[in-house]
Formats: structure tokens, C-alpha cells, sequence
């Protein structure tokens, strides 16, 4: 259970295995990601619509309380697309694979910039329906 908003805190730390952020970390870090968008958004001139819709849009990287925000996601192959995890499943989540006997891999460094990247910066991502399992709706069908 997270107490005091720090799920992403939490999450980034059980993964890592040991105490690498503290909720000061974590704000330092969203501002500076903040600060880094809108240097980024200014380049393109910052009497664009596009720039002050960008500054009055609130942060992608922290919440209203300064705390971190992270989107989590599952990128099992076996689904039809990425599933969308909210920060209170992804423990439980975690602890279900890790309890199957799923092994859990970490990536660390840096990855490649690719557009679901971009997009996320701009905005938080909602999931309307939670992706299928390949060939359920078809074992559906054959059910019925």
C-alpha cells in the first residue's frame, strides 16, 4: 500500500531493488523534465497556438500535489495491444507474475525516442478498453 501519494516512489524503488529515489528526487526530476518540454515547445516560437495551449495544459510529469507522475504499461505479446496499468495495480500486478513464476525484467539506460514517447510528454494517456488476449474474441465465438 502507498501512504502519502508516493506510488511512483514506491514502484521505482521495488523494481530497482533498493533505495535509488526519494519524493525530492522524483519532483527535481519532473520539474526539470517540465523545464526541458517547454524549452523544446519554445523552439517551434512561443507566439504559437500550439505553445500556449502547451502552457496552459498542467504537467504531464508531476501531479497537482508535486509528486512524480509515471504511466505504466503492460507489454505482454500475447495481447492484442499495450494494456494501460494504473500505479495501485502494478504492485499487485508485479506480485501475480512474480508469484506464476514470470520472470520481471528491468531496463535501464536509455532507450531510443520513438512517437508514443513524444505523445505521452504532451499528454496522459486513458485506456477505453483494455486489450484481448490474441484469438480470444475468436475462442469467443466458437463458445457461442
Amino acid at each position: 500500500i502507498c501512504k502519502g501519494s508516493l506510488c511512483a516512489q514506491h514502484c521505482l524503488n521495488n523494481l530497482l531493488q533498493g533505495e535509488y529515489f526519494s519524493p525530492v528526487e522524483l519532483s527535481s526530476i519532473a520539474e526539470q523534465l517540465d523545464e526541458e518540454e517547454r524549452m523544446r515547445m519554445a523552439e517551434g516560437g512561443v507566439q504559437t497556438e500550439e505553445y500556449r495551449t502547451f502552457l496552459q495544459q498542467p504537467s504531464g510529469n508531476m501531479d497537482d500535489s508535486g509528486f512524480f507522475s509515471i504511466q505504466w504499461f503492460n507489454l505482454n505479446s500475447l495481447l492484442t495491444g499495450p494494456e494501460l496499468i494504473s500505479d495501485t495495480y502494478l504492485a499487485l500486478f508485479l506480485a501475480q507474475l512474480q508469484q506464476e513464476g514470470y520472470s520481471i525484467f528491468v531496463i535501464r539506460g536509455s532507450l531510443p525516442e520513438c512517437e508514443a514517447d513524444q505523445i505521452l510528454r504532451i499528454m496522459r494517456v486513458e485506456q477505453q478498453q483494455r486489450p484481448k488476449l490474441i484469438g480470444e474474441d475468436e475462442a469467443q465465438r466458437c463458445t457461442d
